[in-house]
């Protein structure tokens, strides 16, 4: 996914931007990030589906992460009540609004599920936490559904959570599971710096097994 903030490799730098276009963008600030998967804003022929990190330098302080295996997300869901599946995989569950740069029309509205299942047969989700910039089907049963998601994502001694910062030198490798990121400070000494590169193509050992995520 070589986006417009990434560089010409199609890998993006995710640092502190001194100036310019990135400093628009939460990754590229210290600010924390609420729990989402990559790309939920592009179109649907365009989703992300993995995703590698790569650390090269961590913060002074903060920067830890939370991922959660967006299959068990579906699981709980749907063990606590198979309505709030049928509500998040509707095709106009969740709405990205378009985005504007200078009066014109950057990125297009996007609409589309919350949960759905790829052709291969794989479970593929798309979703953000943030409460703007973001419309939700004006439901009953979409408000009870993500209530209860945001539930789960909240509960500190899940042991479904891993909770953890990457170091120099560790990487992260996943198909583009639930994840969220605390702010961080950075000092002279220590900037953080991570590459992250996006795929449309899923992560794959060659068997059908669950993609997770791996550290």
């Amino acid at each position: 996914d070589a986006n417009m903030l990434a560089d010409d490799d199609g890998i993006s730098p995710l640092a502190v931007a001194p100036a310019g276009t990135r400093t628009e963008f939460i990754p590229y600030t210290d600010r924390g990030i609420k729990w989402h998967t990559d790309g939920y804003y592009n179109a649907l022929d365009r989703q992300i589906h993995g995703m590698v990190l790569h650390c090269v330098q961590r913060a002074e302080s903060g920067g830890e992460n939370q991922l959660m295996d967006h299959e068990i997300a579906y699981i709980l869901l749907r063990d606590e009540n198979p309505d709030y599946i049928r509500a998040l995989m509707a095709p106009d569950a969740m709405t990205i609004p378009p985005r504007l740069e200078a009066g014109e029309v950057a990125r297009a509205v996007q609409t589309g599920p919350v949960f759905s299942v790829h052709p291969d047969g794989h479970l593929h989700m798309r979703y953000t936490a943030r409460t703007v910039s973001i419309e939700w089907r004006d439901d009953a049963a979409t408000k009870s559904a993500v209530a209860a998601l945001e539930r789960i994502l909240a509960d500190e001694h899940s042991p479904w959570i891993f909770r953890g910062r990457l170091e120099p030198g560790m990487g992260l490798v996943c198909n583009n599971v639930l994840h969220d990121r605390a702010p961080f400070a950075d000092s002279a000494a220590r900037k953080r710096l991570l590459y992250r590169a996006r795929y449309f193509d899923r992560i794959t050992d060659g068997t059908s097994s669950p993609g997770g995520a791996r550290a």
